[in-house]
């Protein structure tokens, strides 16, 4: 069947515009020359002049000054008793902790055995002790009752010889009286002898009181050395036993050391932490408390610094500091200021003291660290006007700027990556 209308005409119906078509000019070429070389001028001014300043952040940790003190356990062992409380106020040499390291056998434990070996031994040392000393008081104070009987026969002696020696005297002054009334006549010679009789025989007994008032003075001597002598033996057997008492002592203190420790404040100051508890098995080395100094201290901050950020930090510095306590989402960061950079490197041993210290593996190179202080402010730890209480071992996250560079020059990084990859030996020379 053929079409009602040709072929062409349809084709002209179905492509005719229905209505007039307008034909827009555009920009005129000097407006876009102008506007693309303003901003390709504007873009090299901005990438000459603008500067960027490198930042990383270090892992830090609070600390105080005079720094807290750390103790720990000096032995493996079983803790029997905790003596103080968290946040307790200590004086020096007051006991904390209690740690039991006694070993046991088949015959029971060894440390309790040799304690009560010595204590038995200790306490018949005791009684020989005590008995050396009832000896010596009871054989002085006998030896003081003969001293005292002999002094107070002394006493009658010389009481006698005195007398006798007036009687002597009384008796001379009678011979020649005798004498006198013989020459006279009025007595006889049988009487004047007999009076010499009586006279010698007086002079004969006051000699044997002297004697024995001489006897009696040696005897007195030789009870007084002997006292002495007695007091100094015994003395010296109380001193011996004394020495074995001490031995004894030291053999207790070796044996309790060996049984039990006792750990102790070695400063006065305040409990900040306990890490152990009673029944908890510890090994060596591993903490057993914190001890903050008693006195006036300081927050500071402990941040560890890679080597490659070493040359770019200076002392008086600003960073910024935010606290694993107090998100930055919320709380935002607070200022600090770097006080004190290590000139060396940071020990593993050092860096081992703190949480915050980069694990460092001795069989990669990751580097070294170097230990920065960085002083906080006090004033700027607020939060709505209430202080944010900072403590020893808190956990931070600071902020170091280091080395500040025009914009073109951190675009032209990988051309000194390439620089540096194909520069020959590097020979150093000198101007005359």
């Amino acid at each position: 069947m053929s079409a009602l209308f040709r072929q062409e005409a349809t084709t002209q119906q179905q492509t005719q515009w229905l209505g007039k078509a307008l034909l827009l000019k555009g920009w005129p070429l000097w407006v876009t020359v102008t506007l693309t070389g303003t901003f390709i001028v504007l873009l090299l001014l901005f990438l000459t002049f603008a500067n960027y300043t490198r930042r990383i952040n270090v892992n830090a940790e609070v600390i105080t000054q005079p720094y807290t003190i750390n103790l720990f356990s000096p032995q493996q062992g079983v803790i029997s008793r905790l003596l103080v409380q968290n946040g307790q106020q200590v004086e020096a040499g007051m006991p904390l902790y209690q740690i039991d390291v006694s070993q046991v056998s088949q015959s029971g434990n060894v440390s309790t055995s040799t304690l009560d070996a010595i204590n038995k031994q200790r306490r018949q040392l005791d009684d020989i002790i005590a008995q050396q000393r009832n000896n010596k008081t009871a054989t002085l104070a006998n030896l003081q009752q003969q001293l005292d009987q002999y002094m107070r026969a002394q006493v009658g002696l010389n009481n006698m010889v005195a007398s006798a020696k007036e009687g002597l005297a009384s008796m001379g002054k009678s011979l020649d009286s005798y004498s006198d009334s013989l020459k006279k006549g009025l007595i006889t010679t049988d009487q004047l002898n007999n009076q010499r009789y009586l006279y010698y025989q007086q002079q004969s007994a006051y000699q044997s009181l002297t004697a024995q008032v001489i006897q009696q003075s040696l005897q007195i001597s030789n009870l007084q050395s002997e006292k002495v002598t007695k007091a100094a033996d015994f003395d010296n057997e109380i001193s011996q036993s004394l020495y074995q008492q001490q031995g004894l002592d030291r053999e207790l203190a070796q044996a309790n050391a060996k049984n039990l420790i006792m750990i102790t404040a070695p400063t006065a100051g305040n409990i900040s932490s306990l890490s152990v508890t009673p029944g908890q098995m510890v090994n060596a080395g591993d903490s057993l408390v914190q001890l903050v100094p008693q006195s006036e201290h300081d927050f500071y901050l402990v941040a560890w610094l890679p080597d490659a950020s070493r040359p770019y930090v200076h002392l008086g510095e600003k960073i910024n500091v935010s606290y694993a306590a107090f998100p930055f989402q919320k709380y935002g960061q607070f200022p600090g200021k770097i006080i004190s950079v290590a000139s060396a490197p940071s020990t593993a041993k050092e860096m081992a003291g703190y949480v915050s210290a980069p694990h460092v593996n001795a069989a990669t190179a990751d580097g070294s660290y170097f230990k920065a202080i960085v002083s906080l402010d006090r004033g700027s730890l607020l939060w709505h006007g209430q202080p944010l209480a900072l403590s020893s071992g808190m956990q931070a996250e600071s902020t170091l700027f280091l080395e500040q560079r025009p914009l073109y020059q951190w675009m032209l990084s990988p051309y000194y990556s390439l620089k540096k990859s194909i520069t020959g030996p590097v020979n150093s020379r000198t101007s005359l």
